[in-house]
């Protein structure tokens, strides 16, 4: 091999090498940049993640969103929207009822008084005047004295007739939960409930406002009127500005018996 062809050849290896440098040089700088990018997106998709995390933290609750809400008075409500009176026109005595969904001794009251209330109302003896109550929803925190009250608005929405039907089925004994299972938060089981009420069941325009809400500003309204009546319990009744309790108690009485004597007893008074 003479001189001229082994330079040649060398030359040769050494542009080859040069090549192969570069090649893999640009190979680096390309998975580099790969990395690079990889970290920035994985940067802002984190960043994006928190940003997305404190909205959601920020964004108030859908309660919170109610108390800004335009007011949807039911029908039947009076025309503040929060005196429902329900009875013959011509009783002259009106029995205020404060009561709150979840309260387990309104529940009582419900199943062993509701019947003799239902019957005095209908015999014209007297009307009620119903005042619901939410405050449970902050000693057993949730949410469901809220929704419940929510769902009875729009139950007296339809009538008075369904509104205490209703209301006897939310605190019955098949339906109505512990004071610290928060079930009534579930619009759901609302609707099923109501399932059990004629003029309920399969109601789309009922079953609609629940889950929509329609009534959770009326809840709020409500519940505030019963913030200021100077009531701390539930059940508690009133007539003329006076309770009406158990003889010998303080409290509501809690089987026909006793609440028709106090009942009369309130109705000379």
């Amino acid at each position: 091999m003479s001189s001229r062809n082994s330079q040649a050849n060398k030359a040769a290896a050494r542009e080859r090498l040069r090549a192969e440098r570069e090649r893999e040089a640009k190979k680096a700088k390309t998975r580099r940049q790969i990395i690079v990018a990889a970290s920035v997106v994985g940067v802002l998709a984190l960043a994006g993640g928190a940003s997305y995390a404190i909205m959601q933290a920020m964004k108030p609750s859908a309660w919170e969103a109610a108390k800004d809400k335009t007011l949807v008075k039911p029908a039947n409500s009076g025309s503040d929207g929060t005196t429902v009176v329900i009875g013959k026109a011509d009783a002259k005595k009106t029995l205020e009822l404060y009561e709150d969904p979840r309260c387990p001794i309104c529940s009582q009251f419900e199943q062993t008084v509701g019947p003799t209330i239902k019957k005095d109302v209908d015999a014209g003896k007297y009307k009620i005047q119903f005042i619901g109550a939410t405050f449970i929803d902050n000693g057993s925190p949730g949410t469901g004295s809220k929704t419940a009250l929510s769902a009875l608005g729009a139950a007296l929405n339809v009538s008075p007739e369904a509104f205490l039907e209703y209301k006897s089925a939310l605190y019955s004994a098949k339906f109505h939960p512990e004071e610290t299972t928060d079930k009534f938060k579930s619009r759901d089981y609302l609707i099923e409930i109501a399932d059990t009420v004629p003029a309920l069941k399969g109601n789309a325009a009922f079953d609609k406002a629940v889950k929509d809400g329609t009534y959770d500003k009326w809840a709020l309204v409500m519940s505030d009127k019963f913030n200021s009546s100077g009531v701390t319990g539930t059940p508690t009744l009133k007539m003329d500005g006076k309770k009406v309790t158990a003889d010998g108690s303080e409290n509501a009485p809690m089987d026909a018996a006793s609440f028709s004597a106090a009942i009369d007893k309130a109705l000379k008074g």
